[in-house]
């Protein structure tokens, strides 16, 4: 008998030794408790080192768990790790809803400006139904270019009348029974929002949210990057739109094989045409937010949503461009004029809005009448004067930025 409670009681020595040496051997916990949530994490404990992701987004106030998932009191790494959503991308559109929701984020009412999920998952960015509709049109599948089919189904609101199509159903390659649309599914679908990047620091970027708004071009793909901007280089635009062209007779992807080392040709690939201000300027710096992420409507085609134009900035020769003066200190321009401060933009101010009055918040209108423009990607400030009053020759009728480029085309 006395064996046994000898042998128990070293039994339970070595089991207290062992959890003691255990628990010894883990890191003293750094406790943050984000304002929003309440609850105590330990996500510093380990990531301490990581930059604030966003001024919109501090961790004092979000931490760490409200948007990344994972359990909040684990030390361990891989238990930490174990429910985190989108791995280290929470942003990718199979979870965003979950991490980036709600009504106070990102899945709000669109008169709040909140609706910015609702609008990514209809764009033609995300569901790439342009491409898919030109390749099915081409081979018989469908009988105009109008977009059935996307990446993933998805409909708009149905209280909401639609500007383009109501709904898009599951591109499905093999209920065509068609090669060449097989081949097109199985080498062409790398550039929509759900799809991982081809290999190569040229084409680095995440996926969901986090492919424009995550600085990544030119950068190690395995250096994770902790970041979320407003302030995007055409460079990371470039990672999808300009590193190379599709062969549609074999359905292959083509890289680049010219290795431009300045902005000018690095902009836009050897046949393409556009003026000074188009590569002097970044993508984003004409491109408004509805263009790129979508408005909440479906679009058979880029054409169909793209409608900044040069006479969006510059007027015509008979129409000065649109323009809005703030007057409300909630104004949408001044919290985009926060999330990127290139320009010190306040009440009182007259700024440029597109024909949809979306507001380009980064270009004001002087006491003069002339135009200052900041670079949201490089702060730098460009001057312009309107078309009308000029020497223009261009036809009153002819305003389209088609007809610009006859004159003004950058030779290279």
């Amino acid at each position: 008998m006395k064996r046994l409670i000898l042998v128990a009681s070293a039994f339970l020595l070595m089991t207290v030794l062992l959890v003691t040496w255990h628990f010894s051997r883990q890191p003293t916990p750094i406790v943050l408790t984000p304002t929003l949530t309440g609850q105590p994490e330990y996500c510093l404990t380990c990531h301490s080192d990581l930059p604030e992701i966003s001024a919109s987004h501090p961790v004092a106030t979000f931490g760490c768990v409200i948007c990344h998932g994972g359990e909040r009191l684990a030390l361990d790494a891989d238990l930490a790790h174990s429910s985190m959503r989108g791995g280290a991308n929470p942003s990718d559109l199979s979870v965003v809803q979950d991490s980036c929701g709600g009504s106070i984020c990102h899945s709000g009412d669109s008169a709040d400006q909140r609706d910015h999920i609702q609008r990514v998952l209809t764009s033609i960015q995300a569901t790439y139904a342009g491409a898919i509709a030109s390749i099915r049109y081409t081979y018989g599948a469908q009988p105009n270019l109008v977009a059935h089919q996307g990446i993933y189904p998805v409909e708009v609101d149905p209280g909401v009348p639609p500007l383009g199509v109501s709904s898009l159903a599951r591109f499905s390659p093999s209920a065509d029974d068609s090669p060449p649309i097989l081949t097109f599914a199985q080498n062409c679908l790398y550039c929509h929002l759900s799809a991982e990047p081809l290999e190569g620091t040229q084409y680095n970027r995440q996926t969901g949210c986090a492919a424009c708004h995550t600085p990544t071009a030119g950068k190690n793909p395995a250096a994770p990057v902790h970041q979320l901007s407003t302030s995007i280089p055409y460079t990371q635009c470039n990672t999808c739109h300009n590193r190379g062209n599709y062969d549609l007779r074999d359905m292959q992807f083509i890289a680049r094989q010219d290795h431009p080392n300045d902005r000018l040709n690095d902009y836009y690939q050897p046949i393409a045409q556009f003026t000074r201000c188009e590569w002097t300027l970044d993508c984003v710096d004409c491109h408004t937010r509805q263009e790129a992420m979508g408005d909440g409507h479906i679009y058979s085609n880029q054409k169909e949503i793209q409608y900044v134009q040069c006479r969006t900035c510059h007027g015509t020769l008979t129409e000065l461009p649109k323009t809005r003066t703030i007057t409300d200190s909630n104004d949408i321009a001044l919290k985009l004029a926060f999330l990127n401060p290139v320009i010190d933009l306040k009440v009182g101010d007259t700024i440029i809005v597109t024909d949809r009055g979306e507001p380009l918040w980064n270009v004001r209108q002087l006491a003069d009448g002339t135009f200052e423009e900041f670079g949201k990607a490089t702060g730098q400030r460009f001057t312009f004067n309107p078309v009308m009053g000029t020497a223009c020759e261009q036809k009153p009728d002819e305003q389209a930025s088609q007809y610009c480029h006859e004159c003004h085309v950058v030779e290279r």
